[in-house]
């Protein structure tokens, strides 16, 4: 009995100290998104779809640096639980070279392309001129965040989240009083729109890099502060090890952002008005989601770190005690966001017939909300955790791109469906996701020790 409590105890100590932080961090970065929203919008719904259209091509590189980082951060964890500081370093600086030469490809792309990345999802030409001028400022800031992104996701795996996560929220601070100054005209600036808001995006991002990079090299016995030779030192055959678990995990996310980014060309035929919608139904939904973000983190290190360890059986309770905590949390939630869906689209300058249509999609949101949580902390957390990255990567391409995107043409072009029922077509991949991975899971095939030779 003691032991029990005593572990329960050191459960809850560990998933406190990880957690908290990255929820912290999360819950900054999407509130950044919301109050760009909310500013956004006094500017009119064609400017809302435009930042969100834009957002849809950060929001997929962001998600592929999720998926590089996310991937090498399985080694870090278990060598972080194998006390091999060096091996740390090694995977770290695959991180680095891999996300800087995917944000250098992106910025090049974005910017020549513009325009013609726009016209993919939408013809309201508007739109796509305000885009196209939000995406030439914002394209710059890609190579700064994925460098910090690589920077505050590894610390994470080694339960060092203080430091980014402070930093996070001057980011955040910095980034909203320019939005006020820039995006409105304030201090004596000229009113400068949605190239106001992409000018304090991106400064916000340097400030963030800069503070990330002279703050862990201030401190010499940082596990990531590595010289250049100590983060180039692996070779070819860690590499490969390294990539095979990886590179899974990289193809599960760039499939799933592209896929759920393919879902905004079908509502794009609805007009401006439905990613108008859909764009702040995200924003305030992710909002909701910080806490998950947080757990599903924990689970992962935690999990990752046990196997590293050797100790399936703790890994094992550790993975059920997680299971059942976003269970609970996610029916708490869920009611949360649909009692008080009304009061938080009043924050927005949009027309009734727009706020009717977000109100009725957010109580879809929180109809399914349950379901993607539990499928989030599976694939991005438990089965992650123990390496099991490939049942990850089919499991999203399948149920997204053979149920998630035709479903989605077929609602809106067919059909002919309003918005908020289009997404509850859509949504209903994550029932049949939910039961796929339930049998993985107590398969336990997924449970792997990726470290030893």
């Amino acid at each position: 009995m003691q032991n029990t409590i005593k572990n329960n105890k050191a459960f809850i100590n560990t998933l406190l100290v990880i957690a908290v932080p990255v929820i912290i961090q999360n819950a900054i970065s999407i509130g950044l998104n919301m109050i760009d929203t909310v500013m956004v919008s006094s500017l009119g719904e064609n400017a809302i779809s435009a930042v969100g259209l834009a957002n849809r091509i950060y929001f997929i590189f962001t998600t592929i640096c999720f998926g590089i980082y996310s991937g090498a951060s399985i080694f870090v964890a278990q060598y972080w639980g194998a006390k091999d500081t060096e091996s740390i370093k090694k995977v770290f600086g695959i991180d680095l070279i891999i996300g800087s030469v995917l944000a250098i490809v992106f910025s090049v792309t974005v910017f020549l392309f513009r325009e013609q990345l726009l016209r993919i999802f939408i013809n309201e030409a508007d739109v796509i001129h305000l885009g196209g001028k939000y995406l030439k400022i914002i394209a710059i800031s890609y190579f700064f965040t994925a460098v910090s992104f690589a920077f505050s996701f590894n610390c994470r795996a080694i339960h060092k989240l203080n430091m980014p996560t402070a930093i996070s929220a001057v980011a955040l601070c910095v980034n909203t009083f320019l939005n006020w100054v820039l995006i409105s005209g304030n201090l004596g600036f000229e009113a400068m729109g949605v190239e106001g808001a992409a000018i304090a995006t991106l400064i916000a991002r340097v400030v963030e890099f800069v503070a990330l990079i002279y703050f862990i090299y201030r401190d010499k016995g940082h596990p990531l502060a590595g010289t250049f030779a100590e983060l180039t030192s692996w070779d070819f055959s860690m590499l490969k090890k390294v990539m095979s678990t990886s590179v899974p995990v990289i193809l599960s996310e760039t499939a799933w952002s592209v896929g759920t980014s393919v879902y905004f060309i079908a509502y794009g035929f609805m007009g401006s008005y439905a990613i108008a919608v859909v764009q702040i139904a995200f924003t305030i939904s992710d909002f909701f989601m910080t806490l998950f973000f947080g757990i599903g983190n924990a689970s992962a290190v935690m999990i990752g770190n046990e196997i590293g360890k050797n100790d399936v059986d703790t890994a094992m309770d550790y993975s059920k005690k997680f299971v059942k905590l976003t269970l609970v949390l996610s029916i708490v939630l869920s009611f949360l966001l649909f009692i008080s869906r009304n009061a938080i689209i009043r924050f927005f300058n949009l027309e009734p017939e727009t706020s009717m249509y977000l109100s009725k999609t957010l109580a879809i949101y929180s109809l399914y909300f349950t379901p993607k949580m539990f499928t989030y902390m599976f694939i991005c957390g438990i089965l992650r955790a123990g390496g099991d990255t490939r049942f990850c990567m089919f499991l999203d391409m399948v149920t997204i791109w053979l149920m998630g995107v035709p479903l989605s043409f077929f609602s809106v072009l067919v059909l002919h469906l309003p918005i908020h029922l289009v997404i509850a077509v859509v949504f209903s991949e994550e029932i049949i996701k939910m039961i796929i991975i339930l049998k993985r899971y107590k398969s336990r095939k997924w449970l792997n020790n990726l470290i030893m030779d």
